[in-house]
């Protein structure tokens, strides 16, 4: 590494995690003013007071004062505000398919062919199970629209919906096309979300690198384009089928029988060409032909049929119900296979992770992808029950659903139940362990003070808890509900009745899918009225978004596609001018991108500018979550490459209280002989045992490249902002500790040096075992404990 000269300048890139995320907040500052970007993605600098960009604050490092350039990358107008924005969070089950594809077990070039064959075939039913909860989002639709208003509200003497002229009443066809044009409509917003991108001011990541952080995250634009097109001639087939009556029995007439056949077809279409990948065939000549072929027959389906009742009394029969009951019926069965092919490729792919410690292997050895894609198939059916019963108890709580709505509300009553007696565990739980444990004995090594050392302890517990037991409990209530859907589909096919012992259930189910429904409004309500109102989805949007479409195109553009490749041409400007160093760092979900950035900067910079690159994280679900739930993305030999090409320069700043924000670079932690040990990444590559970690002013421990940050503060720091109280996932840019990362991340100072012992305070003594929740474990055994 070059020396740092006295003109070395450091430059600190802030990346947030969380949608809502103000400049203010992110660069800490009264006010904020751009200097680069396109709008979308905006980079920002402190402003003075005449909205001028003003000099960061100064970096200590070399025992002198380093200047400091402070820039933020926003990207929040990615995921909210504005209605097309909204749209996201009535497509959630959709993104759980692209989560799941991710999810899947790593694949090597050295894996048998059947390996490979069997992944193929899980990608496969994924774009399957993409395509068919299209179909049942637009056949649940068609219930609210068609059955429930038109059919229903709308018909002859009936009294709901009052101030309906009567010649729409007794006019057949056009009650149909008041049905027909809310499903049209929700078909173009699927459309024009599967057509939004990002306009990116870099070169695009077009070439996968499996070899790095995130380094198989590209940009398929022309196979999410045809994706596109079968899922919008699936929904329009849908709607055709519904139209035309029973999807299981042809109408009478050659034309309603010609266009019942070719309604069928069209989503059969579309699943083989998702499953077999031809829709990689379909030039723009032959989408146009098909969408266009999908709309004449939902033309010919709201006319023909329609024309045939024009005067009847009764309410017209649509196959809607049925189409929701068929649609589920094959959604139910991709989901089992996909379920039972994921068993051998799990098998297979876990040799090269048995060698981890817990805390590092993929969740359910990775066989997560399965209820992945089953909660997508169970929120999918959730969220259509719930708006079709809140739409009938607001038009006349007399109007009929079709019966396997009552057998959803059952299930989800169950489900409900479940969750509450899960949800009361986990909240004695966490204190009942803390209190069989007594207080960390890292607390003290931390110099907590003696009067926050309960709460201090409560809050280390339950963290220490949920890492370890929060996923497992998410996958038992999934489990309990598939298990439940699976009975009652026996239910459903030998047509048994329901007993009346489980009556509450249904009702307690009625509310579930009622209280589901308003909140998915509420949510699109708040996520298109402005960014500030949506923090409360930040979680589901960082989820939701930061994923490509692999899987299912109806889902909102990746944000991390921009991210990224902007973060790094705005890096390697930095990087230009020689005495500079850069910092990327991020917050929450904002580290795993700057992860992937230095990955891709760390394969094209050159030696010399890559000894001037570091990355900062802090509060990062890493370990915790993305890189045990998506081990092909964030894969252990990946990040154990990064960390020796930076040669240690990545930092993370972690909390024990912290849920999602533990440890990045170390694991498996012991308090021996009062000092703290553990093993992690090494600088010069590879895994090893770290020496002890180092004491650091206000009660930091660093140890290998984590700083581990007490928590509460122990007391207010002369020129930093004050943060009182337990943190645990917040506030990580108030801690002293921020700018000493920043300057080591830089390559300006290492780990904090070591101070004399402080006065350890009093108090209960310590029971030995891991400090961060894991399996007790000899103190004998250095670094020995699962975290």
């Amino acid at each position: 590494m070059p020396l740092p000269g006295p003109d070395t300048h450091v430059v600190e890139l802030r990346v947030p995690g969380l949608i809502g995320t103000s400049g203010d907040d992110l660069l800490d500052a009264t006010s904020t003013v751009d200097v680069a970007g396109d709008g979308v993605g905006r980079v920002i600098r402190p402003a003075d007071r005449l909205r001028r960009p003003a000099p960061g604050p100064v970096l200590c490092a070399l025992g002198r004062s380093v200047s400091r350039t402070l820039e933020g990358y926003l990207w929040s107008r990615m995921t909210s505000g504005g209605a097309a924005k909204a749209a996201w969070a009535l497509l959630f089950p959709f993104s759980l398919v692209n989560v799941a594809q991710w999810m899947l077990p790593p694949e090597s070039a050295s894996a048998p062919r059947t390996s490979r064959a069997l992944t193929a075939v899980c990608r496969s039913l994924l774009r399957v199970t993409g395509v068919l909860l299209t179909m049942l989002l637009v056949a649940q639709l068609a219930v609210v629209s068609l059955d429930l208003v038109a059919g229903q509200c709308l018909r002859p003497g009936s009294g709901c919906l009052g101030g309906a002229p009567s010649w729409l009443r007794d006019t057949a066809v056009a009650r149909t096309a008041v049905g027909v044009v809310p499903l049209l409509a929700v078909v173009a917003v699927l459309f024009a979300v599967a057509s939004a991108s990002w306009p990116v001011r870099a070169a695009r990541l077009r070439e996968p690198r499996p070899d790095l952080p995130g380094g198989t995250l590209v940009d398929d634009q022309d196979d999410t384009t045809t994706l596109r097109c079968l899922h919008s001639v699936a929904a329009l087939g849908t709607v055709a089928v519904v139209l035309l009556g029973d999807p299981l029995r042809a109408p009478e007439g050659a034309v309603g029988s010609t266009a019942w056949i070719l309604a069928l077809a069209l989503p059969g279409l579309a699943v083989g060409g998702a499953a077999f990948r031809t829709h990689r065939l379909l030039g723009p000549a032959s989408r146009f032909a098909l969408l266009a072929l999908a709309l004449c027959l939902v033309g010919v389906a709201t006319v023909v049929p329609a024309s045939a009742r024009d005067g009847a009394t009764v309410p017209f029969v649509t196959g809607a119900g049925a189409m929701v009951e068929l649609v589920a019926a094959a959604l139910f069965a991709t989901c089992v296979l996909f379920a039972v092919l994921l068993i051998p490729t799990a098998v297979v792919a876990r040799g090269a992770w048995s060698g981890l410690p817990q805390r590092l292997r993929p969740w359910a050895g990775g066989w997560a992808a399965a209820p992945a894609l089953a909660l997508a198939g169970l929120l999918g059916g959730g969220f259509g029950a719930g708006l079709a019963i809140a739409a009938r108890y607001l038009l006349d709580a007399d109007l009929a659903l079709p019966r396997g709505y009552a057998l959803i509300t059952l299930l989800w009553g169950a489900g409900l139940a479940v969750a509450t007696l899960v949800a009361g565990y986990a909240l004695v739980a966490g204190p009942l362990r803390r209190r069989r444990r007594g207080v960390p004995e890292v607390l003290r090594l931390m110099e907590t003070r003696d009067a926050d050392l309960a709460e201090a302890a409560d809050a280390w517990a339950r963290a220490a808890w949920e890492r370890k037991h929060l996923h497992r409990l998410v996958l038992a209530v999934v489990l309990v509900m598939i298990a439940g859907a699976a009975a009652l589909v026996v239910v459903r096919v030998a047509e048994l009745d329901i007993p009346a012992l489980l009556t509450p259930l249904s009702a307690l189910g009625v509310v579930a899918l009622g209280a589901l429904a308003l909140a998915l409004l509420r949510a699109v309500y708040t996520t298109a009225t402005g960014t500030q109102r949506v923090r409360h989805l930040a979680a589901f949007a960082d989820l939701v978004c930061f994923w490509p479409r692999v899987a299912h195109p109806v889902v909102p553009p990746s944000y991390a596609l921009k991210v990224v490749p902007e973060l790094a041409e705005r890096t390697k400007e930095h990087l230009r001018k020689h005495d500079n160093r850069v910092v990327v760092a991020g917050y929450h979900v904002g580290g795993l991108l700057a992860l992937i950035t230095a990955g891709r900067l760390t394969a094209e910079l050159t030696p010399a500018e890559r000894e001037r690159l570091g990355v900062l994280t802090a509060g990062a679900p890493l370990q915790w979550g993305y890189q045990r739930a998506f081990p092909a993305v964030f894969g252990h030999e990946t990040l154990e490459r990064l960390y020796g090409g930076l040669d240690g320069r990545w930092r993370g700043l972690c909390r024990g209280t912290d849920t999602f924000g533990g440890g990045a670079t170390t694991w498996r932690h012991q308090v021996t002989g009062g000092d703290l040990l553990g093993i992690g990444y090494l600088p010069e590559g590879g895994v090893g045992p770290l020496d002890a970690a180092e004491r650091g002013a206000h009660g930091v421990l660093v140890l290998g490249g984590d700083h581990w940050l007490p928590d509460p503060m122990p007391g207010p720091v002369s020129g930093r902002r004050w943060a009182p109280g337990v943190r645990r996932h917040a506030d990580y840019i108030a801690e002293p500790e921020w700018d000493r990362a920043v300057a080591c991340a830089a390559g300006l100072a290492g780990p904090s040096p070591a101070i004399p012992e402080p006065t350890r305070p009093t108090g209960p003594a310590p029971v030995p075992g891991d400090v961060f929740g894991g399996p007790r474990v000899p103190s004998s055994r250095v670094g020995g404990g699962a975290f």
